[in-house]
């Protein structure tokens, strides 16, 4: 199994990880919150030294001209969007949380990190309330969206859905709930399911998520349904009532999560991720900006499900 560098890529949180033909893509969120980069590398281990190219700055005023969190690249028919949460202020709202929405990017050029992009506005859910974290997959002929969003009758800050898009930058039908914060160790601070990715592995297809605040208390849960299943039944999902991979007081690797999943050339499921190499954090965590990019080599299980193992220890 392949070993990193450990951090990968410092002072990027959130990270999210492209394969795209034969180049590999990097976004996540910078520590100033306020544009989105693109790095592009022709391997995995050359995103560690290739140049961020900004690709969009946050507007001065309006509903994106404050936190720019979590970017995700995606190529779409031919063309490139960029996922994102963004609010229009900085103070918290009545019931004391962040005021995001999501939005996206669209660049109909061949090239995402010259090409013009085009901003197609919010995307638009059953609720407007606080939403983050939305990525897109294809699957069983459909392309989904999947996403964080705070319910007004859920207690907590926000819980996993699913929908079917219409097109790149529009959900159709009811979304589906798929996951909540329920057991402790989501519940820890916060109550928080966020940050969701996908797997696709033999006969299943995985989901990711993380949970708690954002301190040390952060992990990451995981869950997972039949390939041929109905994902828009919540009857036919599966949730881990442990969390897969979470802090690591020996190895000093604390709150990993906000993940994403990539492929070496040769076929791996490698893990991409942040945590922190300390706990002491001064004001709100989130405005530390050493949670670093790191990756990690997935090992599969003889009975097909994933085992994320554990943090490993800062190494160069």
């Amino acid at each position: 199994m392949t070993q990193w560098p450990n951090p990968f890529i410092e002072q990027r949180a959130d990270p999210y990880i492209l394969r795209d033909e034969n180049d590999y893509y990097f976004v996540a969120s910078v520590p100033e919150y306020d544009r989105l980069e693109i790095r592009r590398a022709s391997s995995l281990e050359g995103l560690r030294t290739a140049e961020g190219v900004v690709v969009w700055r946050k507007p001065q005023s309006g509903p994106m001209s404050e936190l720019i969190w979590a970017p995700e690249l995606h190529h779409i028919d031919g063309k490139w969007y960029l996922y994102f949460a963004a609010a229009g202020t900085r103070e918290l709202d009545e019931l004391n949380m962040f005021q995001h929405r999501m939005f996206a990017l669209e660049c109909s050029d061949a090239d995402p990190l010259t090409g013009r992009w085009t901003e197609k506005g919010q995307i638009k859910t059953h609720y407007d309330t606080f939403a983050l974290d939305a990525t897109t997959f294809a699957h069983q002929g459909k392309r989904w969206y999947l996403w964080a969003q705070k319910a007004p009758d859920i207690p907590g800050n926000s819980n996993l859905y699913l929908a079917e898009m219409e097109n790149p930058w529009t959900i159709k039908g009811k979304p589906v709930l798929l996951s909540k914060p329920e057991f402790d160790w989501e519940c820890r601070g916060f109550l928080v399911n966020e940050g969701p990715a996908v797997l696709f592995h033999n006969d299943k297809l995985f989901i990711s998520y993380s949970a708690s605040a954002t301190d040390e208390n952060y992990c990451m849960g995981l869950l997972w349904i039949d390939a041929d299943a109905d994902p828009q039944r919540p009857e036919n999902w599966h949730k881990s009532p442990q969390p897969v991979f979470k802090t690591s007081n020996e190895n000093r690797q604390y709150g990993p999560g906000h993940n994403s999943f990539t492929q070496t050339p040769q076929g791996e499921d490698v893990l991409v991720y942040h945590a922190r190499n300390y706990t002491e954090i001064e004001g709100d965590p989130l405005y530390d900006p050493n949670r670093h990019t790191r990756l990690k080599t997935i090992r599969w299980q003889e009975n097909g499900m994933p085992d994320f193992g554990i943090p490993p220890a800062d190494n160069q």
